[in-house]
This record gives C-alpha cells, structure tokens and sequence, in this order.
C-alpha cells in the first residue's frame, strides 16, 4: 500500500563554484486515508497533516562533519570507484527501479552522503531538490523516523521494523510544487533522472521553492 509525504525544500544558495544549499521541511501527508479510495483500511496510514521535519531545526544538516555522526560510513563511498558504481544504478532507476544494494547511491542525482542540505555539483533545481528529497528519506530511516516492511515471504511481513539502510526500490516521487507532474509518467522513482521530465518546472525567484509528494510501499495484511 502506499503512504505518502510531502516535502518542500527552501532557501536556495547557490555558490560561483556550482554548489547549493537546500533546507528541507517533511510533512506527514496520509493522502490515500483521506480519499478513503481503498477499502483494506487495516494496512492505510491513518491520521492527520503533520509537520514531521524541519531541518532549521537540526544542526547536522548545515555541517557536513555533523551529519559524518549519522553516516559514518561515508568514508567508504567517497572514492572513484564507489561513485562509479552509481552509473549503474542510474540506469537501473531511470529504466526500470534502483539497485537497492548501491544504497550509498541516489541514481542519476548523485550521492546519498552526506546526509545534509549541500548539494556538491548543483545542475538545477529540480535536480538538487529531487537528491535532497531522496538523501532527506534516507537521513529519517537512519534516524529510525522511517520504518519499513518487507514483501517477501517473511514473518516480518505484517509488521514494519527499523531499515537504518533505505530500501530505495519501494519509493516514488512526483512534483507538485512549482508545476506538478501528472499522468503517465509522472510519477519516478529514486535516482531516476530528471533530464527527461524535469525542463520547464524551474523558474526564476518563485520557482525555485520545490515540493515534492512522496509514495511509499507498504507491505501489510490483516490478521
């Protein structure tokens, strides 16, 4: 089943050497609850508008030797050949879904780490905005904010636990803020690239603040 959020992200800064900085708020967003279009209401997300995150609020999320705190394991990543990898899982995202192995990876967008607001090599704002949305999932299941289930025959399989390691492939993401995508296509999933729907959703000033709903996979049953 499927849960969602919404996430905006503010304060764009963008340097002269091609980096920017993003704040993120998240919102908890149980949309599919509220439309009541799914009658197994045992495995929907119940509840009301929330504002589960702001990262104003936290200070790892402006320093990049803060957030090593939450992923440490960054130093492992932060070489060519672990960066390398990510082509494959840009292919794999952008074609069909994330290779949920490479989780050090956000597919076309670049690297999960550091799970902090700076984005390394800014190609736009639909481009950072969608890494900071994918690096912000994947910062709240390390913190154990996020749970996940799983969908293979599992005693786990009614029940969510902690995944401090994002289960990429059970995400989705579509714009709705400035210019919402719609219809076919319009929903992605994470690390695939922005090249093909992302033109002509940025523009100056007022379309520069990016909001995103997010999709989540539950896998539930009733008992």
């Amino acid at each position: 089943m499927g849960s969602s959020y919404s996430v905006g992200n503010t304060e764009t800064a963008l340097s002269n050497d091609n980096n920017s900085f993003y704040y993120v708020h998240w919102y908890k967003f149980p949309l599919l609850f509220w439309l009541n279009i799914i009658t197994d209401w045992v495995c929907l997300e119940a509840g009301d508008f929330d504002i589960a995150y702001l990262t104003e609020l936290d200070p790892t999320w402006r320093d990049d030797e803060l957030s090593f705190i939450l992923n440490p394991e960054a130093i492992l990543f932060g070489n060519p050949i672990a960066q390398a990898a990510c082509a494959a899982d840009s292919i794999a995202a952008s074609t069909h879904l994330p290779l949920d192995s490479l989780f050090w990876c956000a597919g076309a967008q670049g690297s999960m780490y550091p799970f902090d607001g700076h984005v390394q090599e800014h190609i736009g704002g639909v481009q950072a905005s969608t890494l900071l949305t994918e690096r912000m999932a994947y910062k709240l299941h390390r913190e154990a904010l996020l749970w996940d289930s799983v969908s293979e025959n599992s005693p786990a399989l009614c029940y969510e636990y902690p995944s401090p390691i994002i289960p990429k492939s059970r995400y989705r993401y579509q714009m709705v803020n400035p210019i919402p995508t719609v219809g076919e296509g319009g929903c992605h999933p994470f690390g695939a690239t922005t090249a093909i729907w992302g033109a002509g959703h940025e523009y100056p000033v007022t379309g520069e603040d990016f909001g995103y709903l997010v999709w989540r996979k539950k896998s539930c049953c009733s008992l």
